[in-house]
């Protein structure tokens, strides 16, 4: 197992940090699209409740979110966040910002999410193009097939890192604790609310990692 593989606890509310920090989760993020209030207020309850990394998301609709807008409308909420957060995650289409965030000295979580599988030479097309603007770079697929998931599972373990692979859909959710071991470095977790099917809780994680770990 990755030794460097971090928890991430996905949260609708900030308030719930306080929780993922006891729980033991390494890192929080906040999904701006799915929180109601103003993210400025949201990303300070969160700043209050704990001292964990924070990244900074909204996911927009063609990758699985809430957000509708342009790349304009998406860096008119981050920007007011940004000194608050450590990361940002970054999708292709709002990449045109990424120096700015950049300049304001915070590490750019690159990601592509696909409601289908990707082919291998797909797979290593998409994390050269993140690569290019991202320090991490976040792929996420829907795979089909057993194939399919050995497939990511080879990609994940031969591809540049730092690297977070994972699964959309509940059929492989066992892929979100196998990849770890294979060397992506993000694993997102609920701690009591899903912002996706097939998450598992930061307990649940926790859990199975002790287990494979011991076995």
């Amino acid at each position: 197992m990755s030794e460097y593989m971090k928890i991430v606890a996905a949260l609708t509310d900030p308030a719930d940090a306080s929780r993922a920090q006891d729980l033991g989760a390494d890192i929080i993020e906040l999904r701006f699209d799915l929180m109601e209030g103003d993210p400025l207020e949201c990303v300070r309850i969160c700043r209050q409740a704990s001292v964990l990394p924070v990244i900074g998301t909204i996911r927009s609709a063609h990758e699985g979110g809430q957000f509708f807008g342009d790349a304009a409308a998406w860096y008119e909420i981050l920007e007011p966040v940004l000194p608050f957060v450590d990361y940002v995650d970054v999708e292709q289409r709002f990449a045109s910002w990424a120096p700015r965030i950049k300049e304001g000295g915070k590490a750019i979580i690159a990601s592509y999410h696909s409601g289908d599988m990707l082919s291998l030479p797909d797979l290593f097309t998409h994390e050269r193009d993140l690569r290019k603007y991202g320090d991490i770079v976040k792929i996420i697929v829907t795979p089909d097939s057993e194939e399919d998931i050995l497939e990511l599972i080879a990609f994940t373990h031969a591809a540049k890192k730092p690297l977070c692979t994972g699964v959309m859909g509940a059929k492989f959710r066992y892929a979100r604790a196998i990849l770890p071991l294979f060397g992506s470095l993000l694993v997102y977790c609920h701690t009591g609310t899903k912002t996706a099917e097939g998450q598992y809780s930061v307990q649940e994680f926790i859990s199975l990692m002790t287990l494979l770990k011991n076995g």
